[in-house]
């Protein structure tokens, strides 16, 4: 007697070309994000030598983080709750009283004016990245408020986005972002 039951079978071909199509699809579709970092603009290549950057030192704030995850700013330990504060006493200083939207108290051994100061950041190879992280957050925050602090002054109490490009320049160039991650001489 023959077997009477058959098994049902099911073309998969079609299936594997359906699948390949929707991997397909959503490689093509799918966004991947990549903004991620710091945003920060590097200086344009020196071509005229010498290429050396003359500053007064007192106009260089001096921050290191050491790998225990301590920070010194010009040698003296501080709390990183006290940097924004202590980066914005140091940026608006006014030490040469040749800044008239500044209002630092002018001491003598800090900072000139917001153009020339200098934040200098050294870290260990071995301090973590989220301390790193934690002052470059620190020191955007310090110039953000420095900078809304001018357009609310200069600008009459407008916003950030309702500057004309040229208005947006005079911010950045009264608050520069003068930040340097190399070793200064």
């Amino acid at each position: 007697m023959r077997n009477s039951r058959q098994t049902p079978s099911i073309h998969t071909g079609s299936m594997a070309d359906i699948a390949f199509l929707l991997l397909i699809f959503f490689l093509v579709t799918t966004i991947i994000p990549n903004d991620k970092g710091i945003p920060r603009v590097l200086p344009k290549k020196c071509v005229d030598p010498p290429c050396d950057l003359t500053f007064n030192e007192r106009n260089v704030l001096r921050l290191e983080l050491n790998q225990k995850g301590e920070l010194r700013a010009d040698e003296a330990l501080i709390d990183f709750s006290e940097l924004k504060e202590t980066l914005k006493k140091f940026i608006d200083n006014n030490g040469d009283k040749s800044c008239t939207y500044c209002e630092g108290i002018g001491f003598v051994g800090s900072s000139d004016n917001p153009t020339q100061a200098i934040i200098s950041l050294q870290s260990s190879r071995k301090s973590r990245y989220k301390d790193f992280i934690a002052i470059q957050v620190e020191l955007n925050k310090a110039y953000f408020e420095l900078r809304e602090h001018y357009i609310a002054k200069t600008f009459k109490g407008r916003a950030f986005s309702q500057l004309s490009p040229d208005e947006i320049k005079q911010v950045r160039d009264a608050y520069p972002l003068l930040i340097s991650e190399a070793e200064l001489k």
